[in-house]
């Protein structure tokens, strides 16, 4: 029987893995490595999709856990956790734009939009890990 509650732990590796995988994306690009460059961020989109799944499917059998620390910190985390929830409602409609323009090679328009999707989705993959490990590791 699978044990869903394991699923926090592959959900912040997945955000992990995703803005590593950015991250390599974009060293590739800064070198003029078109093709590098892309399979990465088709490795990212394809990790943070599966963290998608992951995550919804957690939710759905679990439902949310609630923080229990106090002071200072329960602050740090809900400021954290309120803008990682707003930008990763932004990046999906962002990556997928991204992503397609990128596929269809229309550099310019790619370049402008990419500008704003990687440091977004980076921060959200990012912050995705610190909640995880403030809300099951503190």
């Amino acid at each position: 029987m699978f044990d869903v509650t394991m699923l926090p732990a592959v959900n912040a590796t997945l955000n992990a893995i995703a803005g590593v995988l950015l991250v390599l994306g974009f060293v590739q690009i800064r070198r003029g490595r078109i093709k590098p460059h892309r399979r990465f961020m088709l490795a990212a989109f394809t990790t943070s999709a599966l963290f998608l799944v992951s995550y919804l499917t957690y939710h759905a059998q679990v439902g949310s856990r609630p923080f229990t620390g106090q002071g200072l910190v329960r602050t740090v985390y809900f400021t954290i956790l309120i803008s990682h929830i707003i930008l990763a409602a932004l990046i999906l409609p962002l990556a997928l734009v991204t992503l397609r323009r990128g596929l269809r090679r229309d550099d310019a328009k790619h370049r402008a939009i990419a500008r704003w999707t990687l440091p977004i989705w980076l921060y959200v993959s990012v912050t995705g890990v610190v909640v995880y490990w403030m809300l099951y590791q503190m």
